[in-house]
C-alpha cells in the first residue's frame, strides 16, 4: 500500500477525523462518476473519479522556479514518483482503470504548476519509490511518506498534510482501537515496509510485556485482498492510513474506522511531506510552492474535493520534527 505511516506509544487515540458518509450518484457536469461524501460536521463534498479530473491549477511564480536546480529548470520536467497500488483517496485509478488520480497527484500538479514545469507521474512499487530518488530518477515522491527520523538520513521533506492512521474493522465489530492492549491476541493486517507495520510489531511487544497475547500479523498483496479478508472473518482488523480506511469505509458500507493514530506518535502530529533525495536542491523551492498553494487557496480546493480538509496545514515546514527513531 501506498505510503503511509506510524509508530506507537500509549495514550488516547485522536479523535476520529471526517469520516465520510458516500452514496454513489451521476453528475453530468463533471462527465464521470462521482460520489457525495458528508464528513461528520454534515458538510458535503463531490469526489470525482472520472478520467477527465479537471484538476484545480495554479499559476507559475517565477521567484520560485528561479530556486530549481538548473539541470531540472533546463529540463522542464518534474518527475514525480508515487505508488502503484490503489489507495482512494489518495493515489488510485479513475473509472477508466487507467488514470492516475487523488489528491496526492493533485497536489503535486500544484507544485509543479508553480514552479512551471511539466508534471510527470510514475507509478512504482512503495519500495521502488526510494530506490528511485536514491539513484535520481525521480525528483519527488508525494506517496503518502511521513516525515521520520529515520528518513531524513537520505531525504529532505516538504510538509503539505496531517499523517493520521486508522484501524479498519467490519462494519458493527464493536472493537474500540486506542493502545496495545486492544490489539492483543487480534488478528490484523498491514503493509510490509511501512511505519503502520513498525507501530503493530511496537504494539505487539507492548502487549507480550504486559502478559497479553501477541498480535497475530497478515500481510496481503493488495487492498482488495485484505478487506475481503476482513469481511470473511479471517483478520480482525486493517491498519492503514486513515484517509484510506474512511473511503473504505464511505464508499462500501461494509467497513468502519475503530481507532486513528498519529503518524508520529501519541505526543507528535505526524506529517506527510513532498520527498526528495538528500541535498539535491530541490526541498526549498518544493516548500516554497506548497506554500505559496496553501496562501492563494488552490490547496485548500484540492483538500475539499477529496474530502480531506480535516488534514490541512497552516505552512509547508522543511525537515521538522518527525517519527523518532528506535520506537515512541
Amino acid at each position: 500500500m501506498s505510503a503511509s505511516t506510524v509508530r506507537h506509544t500509549t495514550a488516547a487515540v485522536l479523535a476520529l477525523t471526517a469520516a465520510l458518509v458516500l452514496a454513489a450518484c451521476g453528475n453530468p457536469s463533471e462527465g464521470g462518476t462521482t460520489g457525495a461524501a458528508a464528513s461528520t460536521k454534515g458538510t458535503g463534498t463531490r469526489i470525482n473519479t472520472s478520467p477527465d479530473q479537471n484538476r484545480v491549477t495554479t499559476d507559475k511564480v517565477d521567484s520560485i522556479a528561479a530556486k530549481l536546480p538548473e539541470r531540472i529548470r533546463k529540463r522542464g520536467t518534474l518527475e514525480i514518483v508515487g505508488s502503484s497500488g490503489s489507495d482512494a483517496p489518495l493515489t488510485f485509478h479513475a473509472s477508466d482503470n487507467k488514470t492516475v488520480i487523488g489528491v496526492e497527484p493533485d497536489i503535486a500538479h500544484l507544485v509543479a504548476d508553480v514552479l512551471g514545469l511539466e508534471p510527470r507521474m510514475n507509478s512504482v512499487s512503495w519500495e521502488n519509490i526510494f530506490v528511485g530518488l536514491d539513484s535520481a530518477k525521480y525528483d519527488v515522491g508525494f506517496s503518502n511518506i511521513t516525515d521520520t527520523e529515520e528518513r531524513k538520513e537520505k531525504y529532505d521533506f516538504a510538509t503539505y498534510r496531517k499523517d493520521n492512521l486508522g484501524f479498519a474493522a467490519k462494519k458493527g465489530s464493536g472493537l474500540k482501537i486506542a493502545g496495545p492492549k486492544d490489539v492483543a491476541g487480534r488478528t490484523i493486517a498491514v503493509s510490509s515496509g511501512t511505519n503502520q507495520e513498525k507501530l503493530l510489531v511496537e504494539w505487539s511487544a507492548e502487549a507480550v510485556k504486559a502478559g497479553l497475547k501477541p498480535v497475530d500479523i497478515k500481510y496481503y498483496q493488495s487492498e482488495s485482498d485484505t478487506y475481503l479478508a476482513l469481511q470473511s472473518g479471517r483478520i480482525d482488523l486493517f491498519l492503514g492510513p486513515h484517509p484510506t480506511a474512511a473511503h473504505q469505509a464511505a464508499t462500501t458500507g461494509r467497513s468502519e474506522v475503530v481507532g486513528t493514530y498519529s503518524g508520529a506518535g501519541a505526543t507528535l502530529q505526524g506529517l506527510i511531506a513532498a520527498t526528495t533525495k538528500k541535498d539535491s536542491g530541490l526541498v526549498e523551492p518544493l516548500a516554497d510552492a506548497l506554500n505559496e498553494v496553501i496562501r492563494n487557496g488552490a490547496y485548500a480546493k484540492v483538500l475539499k474535493r477529496w474530502g480531506l480538509s480535516d488534514e490541512a496545514v497552516s505552512r509547508s515546514e522543511i525537515n521538522p520534527p518527525g517519527l523518532p527513531k528506535g520506537g515512541q
